[in-house]
């Protein structure tokens, strides 16, 4: 546990913007964990975040989701340690997903598949990415959008040696790994 936890990334997460299906919430915070993201923030105005294990292999167990009531405070909640908001939104404004820098602190902002990112998402983020489709598709589902544009993140930080030496304060590191051996079934 605590050789996963060297690996997290305390400064790279994910806003899911109404993502409403449980099955997508789920599997985008398994391919949160499997990058090293330790916190997700999800806005959901009703409260709660529905998960299933089976779909996010217990990740829910391992990664912290952090509810927003609205998008605005999600944003703010990231920007006060600093992080960019790139949110994937076809846009006249968007740039390739492999075109941005992950290794500063930053956020992947992510809608639903009906209806994306609102337009106040679009407006708060500092940037819209997109995964080029050569198909008759225009978009992939949230997950899979997730797990591409995430693990090109994980690329970019192994490079830079993100995940070479902790990234947690050891006191930190130390109270989450308490917290996982007292709940591990």
């Amino acid at each position: 546990m605590r050789d996963v936890l060297s690996r997290r990334q305390p400064d790279l997460t994910v806003i899911a913007e109404h993502v409403h299906k449980p099955h997508n919430l789920s599997a985008v915070l398994r391919s949160c964990d499997a990058v090293g993201i330790g916190t997700v923030h999800a806005v959901k105005p009703t409260g709660g975040v529905p998960t299933y294990s089976a779909t996010s292999a217990s990740a829910e167990k391992w990664v912290e989701v952090l509810v927003h009531g609205d998008v605005s405070g999600a944003v703010a909640a990231v920007r006060r340690w600093g992080a960019r908001v790139y949110a994937a939104h076809l846009s006249p404004a968007a740039v390739d997903y492999r075109e941005v820098d992950y290794t500063v602190p930053c956020a992947l902002l992510l809608g639903n598949e009906k209806d994306g990112v609102s337009p106040e998402a679009a407006a708060l983020a500092d940037e819209h990415v997109v995964i080029p489709m050569l198909g008759m598709v225009q978009s992939l589902n949230v997950s899979v959008a997730a797990a591409v544009i995430l693990f090109e993140a994980q690329r970019q930080r192994l490079r830079a040696g993100f995940y070479d030496a902790p990234r947690l304060p050891q006191e930190e590191l130390e109270a989450i790994a308490e917290r996982w051996l007292a709940r591990r079934d």
